[in-house]
């Protein structure tokens, strides 16, 4: 049973709608994510031998792929049904998970890792400048904070990270916020980050061939990454 496309969506807290997201989440058509998969490796870099953290880490799809390539990585999650998919993963053992509310601040000793990454989880952030707050305080001097996110214009189209539930059809959306790039910018910069790398990535032919939900969107600006580096003032 699908949803119709003109159904509306039934928004619900964020916690639980990715619960009820992670039955699905790793099988379904997502443009966002196959955009991001393709240009957040080199954004990224080699992490073997590094301290990694991933912020809203869900499924563990970034996760234990580099914990398979050498890193030592801590996962954090506010949806218990996701990091039970994610500990199922190979590589899921050299991982360490942790249940926690993103919005509050996380039990993890300040300048611990030498790359923070939160990944298609600003979205649902209310309050962009204290989480940047807490990613920058968990970031060693000398480390980077990598982000991605669901493109800010996608909310023109009135598009919002959501699923289609199999068990009844309707199209369930996890809370979402709006915010702009300036938003996320000045949040970074009162947070002592320095921004290094900003790119916009559109949704193309290429990638509708690739994943067919993202013929609508062709043209748009679909994802946002940004890299920041940590201010050497403590």
């Amino acid at each position: 049973m699908h949803a119709k496309p003109d159904q509306p969506i039934q928004v619900v807290p964020t916690q639980s709608g990715y619960d009820r997201w992670a039955q699905v989440y790793d099988a379904e058509d997502n443009p966002l994510v196959l955009l991001e998969e393709q240009h957040i490796g080199p954004l990224l870099g080699q992490v073997s031998g590094l301290r990694l953290l991933d912020v809203g880490c869900g499924t563990g799809r970034h996760a234990c792929e580099w914990a398979r390539q050498g890193a030592e990585v801590t996962a954090v999650d506010f949806s218990e049904e996701m990091l039970r998919r994610a500990r199922s993963k190979p590589g899921a053992d050299r991982v360490k998970f942790l249940a926690h509310d993103l919005t509050q601040p996380l039990p993890l000793p300040n300048a611990t890792f030498d790359r923070v990454c939160s990944c298609l989880v600003l979205d649902h952030i209310p309050v962009p400048r204290t989480f940047f707050a807490e990613l920058t305080r968990l970031c060693r001097l000398d480390g980077h904070v990598l982000l991605s996110v669901m493109h800010p214009a996608m909310s023109l189209l009135g598009v919002q990270a959501r699923f289609t539930d199999p068990s009844s059809g309707q199209k369930i959306g996890p809370a979402s916020y709006t915010h702009q790039i300036a938003d996320y910018l000045m949040a970074a910069l009162g947070s002592g980050l320095t921004l290094d790398t900003i790119s916009e990535h559109i949704a193309d032919a290429e990638l509708a061939r690739r994943s067919p939900r993202a013929e609508k969107y062709i043209g748009w600006p679909l994802l946002l990454l940004m890299k920041f580096r940590r201010s050497s003032k403590p």
